[in-house]
C-alpha cells in the first residue's frame, strides 16, 4: 500500500515523463481522470496532445500544460503579456476548466506543453465541442458536484446501450 506522500511523488514523476515525451517526440496520448472539462471531454477519454509554441495557440483551443508536478487539460480563455523588468514582455495563457468558474493562474511557455488534436471515447474519435457549446448542461454542471456526477453516471450507462445495440448488429 502506498502512502499519500508515496502516490503523490509516483503522479509528479509520471506527469513529468508525460512531460518529457511530448517534449522530445512531439506528441503524447493520456488518459483523462478529472471532471474540470466535462461535458466537453469526460473522465476516461484519451486525448492526443501535439507540441505547440505558445504563440500558436488561439482562444477556445483545448491546451495540456505542467505545473507543480500535475498535468492540466484546459481551454484557452485569453492571451495576455506581462511587462517585467528586463524590457521584455512574456505572453501567457489564460485558461479554465469548461466546468470550472474561476480561471487558471497564467501558463507561461515552459509549463505549455502542447494542444489536444483529438479525443478518443469508447475506441470512437469524438469532437471537441466548441467552449459554451452547450449552454445549459454547463450551467447545471457548474451548479453542483452531484449533479456532475448524476451526468456521468447516466452518461456512462447511456454510451454503455448505444454501443451494446452498435455491436449486435455488426
Amino acid at each position: 500500500m502506498l502512502t499519500d506522500s508515496q502516490g503523490k511523488a509516483l503522479t509528479e514523476q509520471a506527469c513529468g515523463l508525460a512531460g518529457e515525451v511530448v517534449r522530445t517526440f512531439g506528441e503524447v496520448r493520456l488518459r483523462v481522470f478529472g471532471t474540470s472539462m466535462v461535458p466537453a471531454i469526460l473522465p476516461g477519454d484519451l486525448v492526443s496532445i501535439h507540441r505547440a509554441n505558445l504563440q500558436d495557440i488561439s482562444l477556445g483551443e483545448v491546451v495540456l500544460f505542467l505545473r507543480e508536478g500535475r498535468l492540466f487539460v484546459h481551454r484557452v480563455v485569453a492571451r495576455k503579456v506581462a511587462a517585467h523588468a528586463s524590457d521584455s514582455d512574456e505572453p501567457f495563457l489564460i485558461t479554465r476548466g469548461d466546468r470550472l468558474r474561476h480561471t487558471d493562474p497564467p501558463v507561461s511557455a515552459p509549463e505549455l506543453l502542447g494542444r489536444v488534436v483529438s479525443i478518443e471515447r469508447d475506441h470512437r474519435e469524438v469532437k471537441l465541442p466548441a467552449a459554451n457549446s452547450n449552454p445549459r448542461i454547463l450551467r447545471m454542471l457548474l451548479s453542483s458536484d452531484r449533479l456532475t456526477s448524476l451526468y456521468l453516471l447516466l452518461s456512462a450507462c447511456w454510451r454503455g446501450l448505444f454501443l451494446r445495440g452498435a455491436k449486435c448488429q455488426a
